[in-house]
């Protein structure tokens, strides 16, 4: 049995998200389709690092993958991209080790949010469009204080509860240059909805709504239902996975 790693890249607008469900598409559906066509067996679906939302992109998401093929990494690579859709492309595939698994080894992930002011038409699956300037410093204050390890229960999607709160963050910024702003946010961890919804509260403390300090009594309540709106998921970019 071979454990593979996979690093791919997808498209997120046309798709419900990772993780294989029925009558709908999703990224794990249609690469466990191509492998179960290159291989010529019914294979197991691959294990990403974590399950992007509908809409979310993945500029490099990592996959294992356990499989008894002989096929070389250089035709299975080639194979894949040849028979998945154009909005999925595999980066690489590499042999692990067997105990390898993508999310439990994962030690850092880093995403970036998008957002830009007025009307979009050629980037619209990729930009969250705001109508208004948004205040860069106070968004930027506010980031300063989800810096370290934090319970972020009020940043996070809460049926069901995660088991455990508490995420590490590294880095988190915002940038501004001209009508585009630019969150990234780096951790050991993010719960589901963590990044959109950390988002959504900031673009409201941009817009003068709330004050930095919104977050540190956020962090201390927990109540997902102070915080503010879940940014849209087309805005939202898997950038890498560190192990």
């Amino acid at each position: 049995m071979r454990t593979l790693r996979m690093n791919i890249e997808y498209d997120g607008s046309d798709f419900s998200g990772w993780q294989i469900q029925e009558k709908t598409r999703t990224i794990q559906g249609e690469i466990t389709k191509a492998l179960s066509v290159l291989f010529g067996t019914v294979t197991t679906p691959p294990v990403a690092s974590g399950r992007t939302d509908a809409g979310t992109h993945a500029l490099n998401q990592v996959a294992h993958l356990h499989t008894e093929t002989t096929l070389p990494l250089d035709r299975i690579m080639r194979g894949l991209n040849g028979i998945l859709p154009q909005d999925i492309s595999i980066l690489s595939v590499k042999e692990a080790p067997q105990d390898f698994h993508a999310r439990y080894n994962a030690k850092r992930k880093r995403y970036r949010y998008r957002l830009r002011k007025g009307k979009i038409a050629v980037y619209r699956n990729y930009v969250w469009s705001i109508p208004q300037d948004l205040d860069t410093t106070a968004m930027n204050e506010a980031s300063t204080i989800i810096i370290g390890k934090r319970l972020f229960g009020a940043f996070c999607k809460q049926d069901p509860i995660p088991k455990t709160l508490e995420c590490e963050i590294f880095e988190a910024r915002w940038e501004h240059q001209e009508n585009e702003w630019v969150f990234e946010i780096e951790g050991n961890r993010f719960l589901r909805h963590m990044v959109r919804i950390l988002v959504g509260t900031m673009v409201e403390i941009g817009l003068g709504k709330r004050s930095p300090q919104t977050i540190s009594n956020l962090l201390v309540s927990g109540k997902r239902e102070n915080a503010g709106r879940t940014a849209p998921a087309h805005g939202l970019h898997l950038l890498w996975v560190k192990y």
